[in-house]
């Protein structure tokens, strides 16, 4: 790291040297846009720039070898406000363009289709600068190692930086290779992991020390973390969660509670139309970066669902139910497929692209729409100094219902009414006056998995017909349209077409989709499903050297590195959801070399993990499966489906289900399946207690706690 440094060093030295003369543009050839042929929205929306932009593929790779010039490789997506900034003042403009096309084979990334391709110069920049994020911009060699990087730049600042490169290659190439060189070590190097094979690794990892460390960064006014800007990070809040309540926490669970609380009750939660932004700017969870992810709404369904077990808080419910009311109304095809973000801008009144423009109010259309209900809403959402952001508002609660009736001498329920007409009326005047934001409809196949779990999770908490409907829809648009005939899947769909071969988070967030399905649905199918498909990613993904599994798959292309993606984010790492996959699919198979696998992946991390918990939340998710007694909780009878329900409304974290209503050969099902009555059998590794009818006798030989 310290050798990239001072290469890092000695290039800036270089470049701010450099004295340029004036070149004739019009010796420039002439090229097209290429991008009209494609199908992602965020490629599209760049199609009619005068930059001639080439999407990633191998006749443009080929290209930049056979032409010998530096790829310009931009990367970004559909919802990512800077990245349309850049557009509009850089790649919109023929002066700029002119540069970009006399020296450059220009090439535009959806990250989201190219994840792959997108970790690779992420870590790139991010060695290079310290931070990275989008848009990205990097300058590459021929053959596609990067030599400079960063995000967003200013019209200027970015002419001058791409020709100050381009004449290094034209004057000093051997510098550009030199750098690229050292850079790949370093990038290479940025995603290794060692295999730990030390026996006593998971039975000897500190937990209390790590948490006690965790701790110190909360936010104890807001929740969350004492930053900003304050990301969700969902997964966290849902260990969290979990090792409050099996380790009778109860102020981690108040912290969790808060977190919750806060999330909801601010701007970074459409109170009008349900869902959640992808993070706030701020600290106390105003003002948000207004993209609406549908990963992001996936994880927090599963989460405000499985903290609606534990609190039976209405505002819980309440978050879940108005999310997938958004999710079905706005991000759902006729499929049962789950279109991919909402952009963060929208057109304006003057018809120019502003970010927020179709979520804030002036305080008076407020007053107007809302008229004698004014000052109570006005005091309800803080249309103050508090919930101002710039001259509009931003609808974010400081106050309990309870507190508000009280003030205002109503009753709850009579506020509550109050709150569906507000929804309505400021939703219908939204939808009828503005312009919605544009819509990324790509259906990517990990996304859709997240997603199909959070119905899934939702529908164990509720029991809303409606949520297994959605799911079951999802999973067969999953297993019909994006699964291939040799049991590989596709990445991503868009208009009728599933195309790009499938990264290891499609396998495993579709895994551990299935797997959800099936402990609710009894359909034998599912399980199996998971259980090719966990094969498929053995056979085409596992480093068995490490015991890791690449992101990339061995029939894939090869880029500049083969990354390791296992450090949780936003979303759970790739191979943490694997890792926690085959634990499971272990007990339902009775599969030891899944067990000794997950084992293993669970091993690798935890040196890490202990210096960077909230980094591995999901890995220790996995951890406390072997610090306490994990159940295999086993159903069978005719009336297993409601007394399967009737357990799951319960929070049990440290278990599984398996159910069926008719005799079964499935594993944990054989040879257990009565006549006359529905018996619950409660097991630790096959090892049961004797079936019991009653689902309150089941429950109590449950420890879910310390």
């Amino acid at each position: 790291m310290r050798h990239l440094v001072l290469i890092v060093i000695l290039l800036v030295s270089v470049l701010t040297s450099c004295t340029f003369s004036d070149k004739n543009m019009s010796d420039q050839p002439t090229y097209t846009n290429a991008l009209v042929h494609e199908t992602s929205p965020y490629l599209l929306q760049h199609a009619h720039n005068p930059v001639n932009w080439n999407a990633w593929n191998e006749q443009t790779l080929q290209t930049a070898k056979d032409s010998n010039k530096l790829m310009l490789i931009s990367i970004g997506y559909a919802a990512c406000h800077w990245c349309h900034v850049m557009e509009k003042e850089s790649f919109e403009d023929s002066t700029v363009a002119m540069v970009m096309n006399e020296h450059f084979v220009n090439i535009k990334v959806d990250r989201e289709e190219r994840p792959d391709v997108d970790q690779v110069y992420i870590n790139a920049v991010q060695l290079m600068t310290g931070s990275a994020g989008w848009p990205l911009n990097v300058i590459a060699l021929p053959d596609g190692r990067p030599v400079w990087g960063g995000t967003y730049f200013k019209k200027e600042d970015w002419i001058a930086a791409i020709e100050q490169i381009q004449e290094i290659y034209e004057t000093e190439p051997a510098k550009l290779t030199e750098y690229a060189e050292k850079l790949e070590r370093g990038i290479k190097s940025m995603d290794l992991i060692e295999r730990n094979d030390a026996d006593d690794a998971i039975v000897s990892f500190d937990t209390k020390a790590v948490m006690s460390q965790w701790k110190h960064s909360f936010d104890h006014e807001y929740g969350g973390y004492k930053r900003a800007p304050k990301f969700m990070m969902p997964n966290n809040w849902h260990y969290l969660l979990r090792k409050a309540v099996q380790t009778n926490d109860t102020t981690l669970l108040s912290h969790v509670q808060l977190t919750l609380d806060k999330m909801a009750q601010g701007g970074l939660y459409d109170a009008v139309g349900g869902g959640f932004a992808r993070y706030s700017v701020d600290a106390r969870w105003h003002v948000p970066h207004f993209e609406k992810m549908l990963y992001d709404n996936a994880l927090m369904v599963s989460l405000y669902s499985d903290a609606y077990l534990v609190t039976k808080k209405p505002l819980y419910k309440k978050v879940v139910e108005e999310t997938l009311a958004y999710i079905a109304a706005e991000m759902t095809t006729k499929q049962g497929a789950f279109y991919s973000s909402l952009d963060a801008d929208s057109t304006n009144e003057l018809g120019v692209l502003e970010e927020g423009a179709y979520y804030v109010y002036t305080k008076e259309e407020l007053a107007e729409l809302l008229q004698e209900d004014f000052k109570l809403f006005a005091t309800y959402y803080n249309i103050n100094d508090f919930g101002k952001w710039e001259d509009r508002y931003v609808l974010i609660k400081t106050l309990n219902d309870d507190a508000i009736a009280s003030q205002f001498n109503i009753s709850e329920a009579d506020l509550a009414s109050k709150q569906k007409t507000w929804r309505k009326i400021l939703s219908d005047y939204r939808n009828e006056h503005r312009a919605k934001p544009r819509l990324d409809d790509k259906s990517l196949t990990s996304w859709n998995g997240l997603m199909l779990k959070g119905y899934v999770d939702a529908y164990k908490a509720f029991q809303n017909k409606a949520y297994l409907e959605a799911a079951l829809a999802n999973a067969n648009f999953i297993k019909n349209q994006q699964r291939k005939a040799s049991g590989a899947l596709y990445h991503s769909y868009k208009n009728g077409n599933s195309t790009i071969n499938g990264y290891l988070e499609d396998y495993a967030a579709v895994i551990e989709a299935f797997i959800s399905l099936y402990e609710v649905t009894m359909d034998q199918e599912w399980l199996e499903r998971s259980r090719e498909l966990a094969d498929y990613a053995i056979e085409h993904f596992l480093d068995t050297d490490k015991g890791m599994f690449y992101f990339t798959s061995n029939e894939d292309a090869e880029l500049v590195a083969r990354t390791i993606e296992y450090r949780d984010n936003v979303i759970p790492a790739s191979n943490s959801i694997m890792a926690k996959n085959l634990f499971r699919l272990s007990h339902y198979f009775d599969a030891q070399s899944y067990r000794e696998l997950s084992d293993q992946m669970l091993k690798n991390v935890l040196p890490e993990a202990s210096k960077y918990p909230s980094g591995f939340s999901n890995w220790l998710d996995l951890l406390e499966n072997h610090q306490f007694k994990y159940y295999e909780i086993v159903v069978a009878g005719q009336n297993a489906a409601e007394t399967l329900a009737e357990i799951q409304r319960n929070y049990i974290p440290n278990a599984l289900y398996a159910a069926t209503d008719k005799p079964s050969k499935s594993y944990l099902l054989e040879g257990r399946f009565p006549e006359d009555k529905t018996l619950i059998y409660v097991c630790v590794n096959n090892a049961c207690r004797l079936p019991v009818p009653e689902v309150d006798t089941a429950l109590q030989t449950l420890k879910i706690s310390e």
